[in-house]
């Protein structure tokens, strides 16, 4: 029996962990859950799942989280912060953290957990991105194990060989994640200049939240995704590919040297492979329907780089280096928050960041404190320019 912490438990990451280990009451129990705000949508999951505590990230949100939790009946302890967090990541009951807190909220506990010696299913992209070298010094100094639970990183966890102590991969060419190309593969600028936060946020074949649907809108997403793909598994930026997939069913292949390509294939369900990383190396149900060959038409095409100029900028900061990745990251934060808001085109995301890293030179990551405060110069950065491009501004790209 393993004891599961899930921070982000109200998001669609963590419903679909929460059904996986509710199908398999023998092997897992929640010992810990964490939201944002939500105060009765976490009490409700409390209910539901009987946990040992309950987090909310808001301080002054403790108090009606425990009275929530008595209204229920439940025994439920309540807390709240980052401090809870931590000390949740580092519980000895705890034997596996899920890390799905959006954005940079998630960084400190995702690597208090990593240096705790956890199994760390890792679902926070921006963890890795805004902190990959301080990541990788956690999982070393705690001896804790990592398995991605994103789609394409968890593909291709699936399907490299294992990796030695040095970080070589004996025999990898490439790797290749695959984009499903969005709600507006296809389209050019022209046509994206009047984009509504809705239509970015209607996926075609993913359920996400709202801010994860507009980086899978802008093409963001595989830029983030490019960078993690590097921290997590040490190849360079030439070596690591985007291809446009519309059907999302192979969800990310790995090209080897002799010219063999594995690929990793399921259905657009994110509990293949949370329940893959839950039970690894063993294989246990998801509750997802099988694919059928017999039936899949397979199509896969460039990224547009052009029209969708974040995957480039990602690479940018890739290639930068230092903590250009975490301003990467910071101001696209910031340029969606301001176009799901009204306050900025959906064109005006990309200027954004790509003003933020002009203006921005890289710095050496030393720490988490030191990070987090350029984090926050980054923020206060785009947000100035947000303010001076203003709802009505379009992309000085033509």
């Amino acid at each position: 029996m393993k004891t599961v912490a899930l921070f982000g438990a109200t998001g669609s990451i963590g419903g679909s962990a929460l059904d996986v280990i509710g199908r398999h009451p023998d092997r897992f129990r929640v010992g810990v859950l964490s939201a944002n705000r939500n105060v009765e949508a976490l009490a409700d999951l409390c209910a539901r799942h009987k946990p040992d505590v309950a987090i909310i990230a808001d301080d002054a949100l403790r108090d009606p989280l425990a009275a929530a939790l008595r209204s229920r009946g439940l025994t439920t302890q309540a807390a709240a912060g980052e401090d809870a967090l931590e000390q949740a990541a580092v519980d000895s009951r705890v034997d596996i953290v899920i890390a799905a807190i959006v954005g940079a909220a998630g960084l400190r506990s995702t690597l208090v957990a990593a240096r705790a010696g956890k199994r760390l299913l890792l679902a926070n992209k921006e963890s890795a991105v805004m902190a990959g070298p301080l990541l990788r010094m956690a999982l070393r100094e705690g001896g804790g194990e990592l398995i991605p639970i994103d789609s394409e990183h968890n593909a291709l966890f699936q399907c490299l060989p294992p990796q030695h102590d040095s970080g070589a991969m004996p025999g990898v060419r490439k790797l290749w994640l695959t984009a499903s190309g969005g709600p507006f593969r296809g389209r050019g600028r022209d046509d994206l200049r009047h984009v509504t936060p809705d239509q970015a946020c209607a996926h075609p074949k993913w359920r996400m939240g709202r801010k994860i649907s507009v980086d899978s809108a802008t093409l963001m997403n595989k830029g983030l995704e490019v960078i993690e793909a590097h921290v997590l598994f040490g190849l360079d930026a030439d070596a690591i590919e985007v291809v446009v997939h519309p059907q999302s069913m192979v969800h990310s292949l790995v090209e080897y040297v002799d010219g063999s390509f594995l690929a990793q294939l399921g259905q657009p369900d994110m509990r293949i492979a949370i329940a893959h990383a839950l039970a690894w190396p063993e294989r246990i149900e998801a509750g997802v329907s099988p694919l059928d060959p017999r039936t899949l038409s397979l199509q896969f095409e460039p990224p547009d780089v052009e029209t969708f100029r974040c995957l480039a900028l990602a690479r940018q900061a890739l290639r930068a280096g230092g903590d250009a990745p975490m301003l990467l990251n910071a101001a696209n934060e910031a340029a969606v928050a301001a176009f799901l808001e009204g306050a900025l085109p959906f064109l005006g995301i990309p200027d954004v960041i790509e003003a933020v890293l002009t203006e921005l030179p890289p710095q050496a990551v030393v720490d988490v404190d030191s990070l987090l405060e350029r984090d926050l110069t980054a923020r206060r950065a785009a947000q100035r320019m947000i303010r001076e491009r203003g709802p009505s501004a379009v992309s000085h790209q033509t």
